[in-house]
C-alpha cells in the first residue's frame, strides 16, 4: 500500500508540474464533415506521441461496429520499442463506408486514441465523437459524388468508367470487342464441343441435309440464347448482389448437367433417339413441313442457355466492371446491353462453327455414323469434364482413362487400318497420363486459408509480409488456369515468396463466402487482392486469368 501510495502522490505531482501538457494541448483534435466523408484531425505537441495500437474508429449504436481495418491510415513509426505517430494524424472516413454499415438514419462515430509524452508521462485513454444522419438525399448525393470523382486504379474499374463516361455506341463496340477477347479464353472453349455435337445430331434428323446457312442459323439460336443468360445473370448479379452461376455450381446440378451429355452421347452411339414426343411432332408436322426442324431448336435454346450458366462461370475484367457499374448505379439497362452485346462477342467462334459445320458436313451414308460416334466420346469427355469440379482428382483420371481405354478397344474392334493407329495413339496417351498422375508430385505454393471475413482481418492484421488473396473454386476454369499455369512459372514462385498467400475457397456459395466476396465488391473467383501494411493496394488488384508475364507487370 505504501508504495501504490508514494506511485500515485508521483503522478499526482507529474501532472501538477508545469513541464506537462494538459491533454486538450498535447492533442489538439479537429472533426471535420466535408463533401464525402467525416475527417478527424489529431494536432500532436513536439513533445507528444500516438500509440498505433490504440488509435481505433468505431460506429457506435445499438452495437459497436470497428471499421479502423477499413480505413486508410497513416503510416506509423517506430519509436522506443512501440509502434507510433508523431506530429499530425488525420483519418477520413467515407460516407460510403458508414452507409454499409448502417443504410440510413442517425449514426455516432467515436475516434479513440491514447498517447505519451518523450518526457516519461502517459495520458490515459481518450475518445472524441462526431454524430451524424444519413438520409435518402444524403446517400443519392454521395453515390453521385462517389461517381463523378472516383479515378479508376485498375483493370476493372477502367472499365466500370468506360460505362459511365462514354457514349452509348462507343460503350457497345468496347464491349463487343471485349467478348471477342474473352472468345479465346477456356470458359468458352468447352461450348465447342456441346455446339459441335448438336449440330451434328441436328443433322442426323434431318437426313445429313445441312448447310452452311442451316448450321449457322441452329449455331446463332445457341448463342443467342447464351448471350441471353448471361445478360440475365449479369443484371440480377449487379442488382442484388447474388451471382446465379456461383448458385449454379452445386453437386446436383452439375451431376445433372452432366447426365444431360451422357444422354446425349448414348443417342449418337445410335441406342436411342432424343426427341420431341411422337404427338407433339404431328403437331408441329401439321403446322408446317418444318416442324420437325422446330422441335429441335427448343432444344438447341435451351442447352444454350444452360451452357452459359454452368459450364463457364468465371469472372474477367470486363464483365466484373459492367456488374460493378450496375451495382453503383442502378443502370441495368445500359449494363445489360453491354454483357449483350460482350456475349455475342464471345460467340463469334461457335457462330463460325456452326457454318463450318454445315458447309463440311459428311453426306449421307456411313461417314454419318462415324462422325456421330465421334461427337458422343466428346460428350462423355465434356460429361467427365463437369464432374472433376466435385469428385476427387483420383475419380477424375479414372473416368479419362476408362474412356480412353473404351474408345481404343472399340477401334481395334471395328476400325479401318486409321482406327487402329488412333486406338494404338489412345493408349499410350491414357497409359501415359495414368502414370504422370499417380507420381506426379508437384511442390506447390503454400496457402494459410480462411473462411470468415473476421479471419481474413485477423491474418491481414498481423501478417508482416505483404498479403495476396487468391479468390478460388473448383468450377472455376480461370482459377485452374492460374494455378496451373501462372502459379508454376519460376519467376512467379520466386516472386510469390514475398507474400503471405491467403486463399478463399467460395466453391460452395456459402453465407461467408458472399460475405468475403461482399467486402470486395467481387461477384465470383478468380480474384486476386494484395495488401499491404494492412492496406489493400487497389492497383494491383486482378480480375481474371493473367499469364507470368502479364501478372508479373503488376505484382513487381
Amino acid at each position: 500500500m505504501k508504495k501504490i501510495l508514494i506511485i500515485l502522490l508521483f503522478v499526482t505531482s507529474l501532472f501538477s508540474s508545469n513541464d506537462f501538457l494538459e491533454p486538450d494541448k498535447a492533442f489538439q483534435t479537429q472533426i471535420n464533415k466535408k463533401a464525402n466523408s467525416v475527417e478527424f484531425k489529431i494536432i500532436l505537441d513536439k513533445t507528444i506521441y500516438l500509440y498505433d495500437e490504440f488509435l481505433k474508429v468505431s460506429i457506435v449504436g445499438d452495437k459497436t461496429i470497428d471499421i479502423t481495418k477499413q480505413l486508410d491510415l497513416p503510416k506509423p513509426v517506430e519509436y522506443d520499442g512501440f509502434i507510433v505517430h508523431f506530429n499530425e494524424v488525420v483519418i477520413n472516413v467515407p460516407i460510403s463506408l458508414i452507409q454499409q454499415k448502417i443504410t440510413e438514419g442517425k449514426y455516432t462515430l467515436q475516434f479513440d486514441y491514447q498517447g505519451c509524452s518523450k518526457k516519461g508521462l502517459c495520458y490515459s485513454p481518450m475518445s472524441k465523437t462526431y454524430a451524424g444522419e444519413l438520409t435518402a438525399s444524403t446517400v443519392q448525393t454521395e453515390t453521385k459524388e462517389l461517381a463523378k470523382a472516383a479515378t479508376p486504379v485498375n483493370e476493372t474499374d477502367t472499365i466500370t468508367q468506360t460505362l459511365k463516361d462514354g457514349s452509348i455506341l462507343l460503350v457497345l463496340a468496347t464491349f463487343f470487342g471485349f467478348g471477342l477477347l474473352l472468345a479465346l479464353t477456356p470458359c468458352i472453349f468447352p461450348m465447342i464441343p456441346i455446339l459441335s455435337s448438336i449440330i451434328v445430331q441436328q443433322s442426323n434428323k434431318e437426313g445429313g441435309k445441312m448447310s452452311a446457312g442451316r448450321g449457322f442459323f441452329l449455331s446463332l439460336i445457341y448463342v443467342l440464347s447464351m448471350s441471353i443468360a448471361y445478360t440475365v445473370a449479369g443484371v440480377l448479379a449487379g442488382v442484388f448482389g447474388a451471382n446465379i452461376q456461383a448458385m449454379l455450381q452445386n453437386p446436383f446440378v452439375i451431376v445433372g448437367f452432366s447426365a444431360v451429355f451422357v444422354a446425349l452421347a448414348f443417342s449418337m452411339f445410335g441406342y436411342y433417339e432424343l426427341s420431341l414426343p411422337a404427338s407433339w411432332q404431328s403437331k408441329l408436322n401439321k403446322t408446317s413441313d418444318a416442324g420437325s426442324k422446330k422441335g429441335g431448336l427448343a432444344g438447341i435454346a435451351i442447352m444454350g442457355f444452360l451452357s452459359a450458366l454452368i459450364v463457364g462461370p468465371c469472372v474477367a475484367p470486363p464483365l466484373a466492371g459492367a456488374l460493378v457499374y450496375i451495382g453503383q448505379t442502378g443502370d441495368a439497362v445500359l449494363g445489360g446491353l453491354a454483357l449483350f452485346v460482350m456475349s455475342l462477342g464471345m460467340g463469334i467462334p461457335l457462330l463460325a462453327i456452326g457454318i463450318g459445320a454445315g458447309k463440311y458436313m459428311p453426306k449421307p451414308g456411313g461417314w454419318m455414323t462415324t462422325v456421330s460416334k465421334v461427337f458422343g466420346v466428346v460428350m462423355l469427355a465434356v460429361a467427365i469434364w463437369m464432374v472433376d469440379r466435385i469428385v476427387p482428382f483420383v475419380v477424375t483420371v479414372a473416368l479419362v482413362t476408362i474412356l480412353a481405354m473404351g474408345s481404343a478397344l472399340y477401334l481395334i474392334k471395328n476400325g479401318n487400318k486409321f482406327g487402329k493407329i488412333v486406338a494404338l495413339l489412345l493408349m499410350v496417351l491414357s497409359t501415359a497420363f495414368l502414370m504422370k498422375s499417380m507420381t506426379a508430385d508437384e511442390e506447390k505454393l503454400h496457402y494459410t486459408y480462411v473462411k470468415t471475413v473476421a479471419e481474413f482481418d485477423k491474418v491481414v492484421a498481423h501478417s508482416k509480409k505483404p498479403v495476396m488473396i487468391d479468390f478460388w473454386a473448383t468450377w472455376c476454369v480461370s482459377c485452374i488456369e492460374l494455378d496451373n499455369i501462372t502459379f508454376k512459372d519460376p519467376v512467379v514462385k520466386k516472386e510469390l515468396e514475398k507474400y503471405l498467400l491467403v486463399k478463399v475457397d467460395v466453391t460452395k456459395n456459402t453465407d461467408d463466402d458472399k460475405a468475403l466476396m461482399k467486402k470486395f465488391n467481387l461477384f465470383g473467383p478468380p480474384a486476386l487482392i494484395f495488401y499491404k501494411d494492412g492496406v489493400e493496394e487497389k492497383s494491383k488488384r486482378i480480375i481474371g486469368f493473367k499469364n507470368a508475364e502479364e501478372f508479373l507487370k503488376i505484382v513487381k
